[in-house]
């Protein structure tokens, strides 16, 4: 578990749990970006690690998936490399260290894992907010539901 002031981030355990993640995603995807609900949701969902931040009166304020193993390869090529996906923050919540909070959760649960690198496919005008966290970008820029995208890892510590 993760905490920043008044903020606390958990593996989503439940049903209700994982409807409050998809909630979030579709608020921040397929509402606010466009992006289809129909690639929005996935096969992956059903095998990846949700984590959910919510706030002091449980209100879901962000969430993000951990795909590893088997799951995993096609995104990453490696068995040791999970991949962080799905990362969404509330609008209302930005600026309040919940992404930080649920990236460092996902980086957490990885390592529980055992896996050594997390990557992932961060949106091009996040790579600010990844490049803090330690993660480095590589290969060129390709598009995801329409958005430009720029690959990114970070070797766990």
């Amino acid at each position: 578990m993760t905490a920043v002031p008044a903020v606390s981030v958990r593996v989503a355990s439940s049903e209700a749990d994982l409807a409050a993640c998809y909630a979030v995603r579709t608020e921040v995807f397929v509402v606010e970006q466009s992006v289809p609900e129909s690639i929005e949701y996935d096969a992956y969902d059903a095998v990846a690690v949700h984590v959910l931040a919510v706030g002091p009166d449980g209100e879901p304020l962000g969430t993000g998936r951990l795909l590893y193993g088997p799951e995993a390869l096609s995104k990453t090529g490696s068995p040791e490399v999970g991949s962080l996906g799905r990362l969404a923050v509330r609008k209302s919540a930005r600026g309040l260290g919940v992404g930080v909070a649920l990236v460092r959760a996902i980086e957490a649960e990885a390592g529980r894992r055992g896996l050594a690198v997390v990557s992932l496919g961060a949106q091009t005008q996040a790579l600010g907010f990844y490049e803090r966290l330690g993660y480095e970008a590589y290969g060129a820029e390709f598009e995801d539901a329409g958005i430009p995208h720029r690959a990114m890892r970070r070797a766990l510590p």
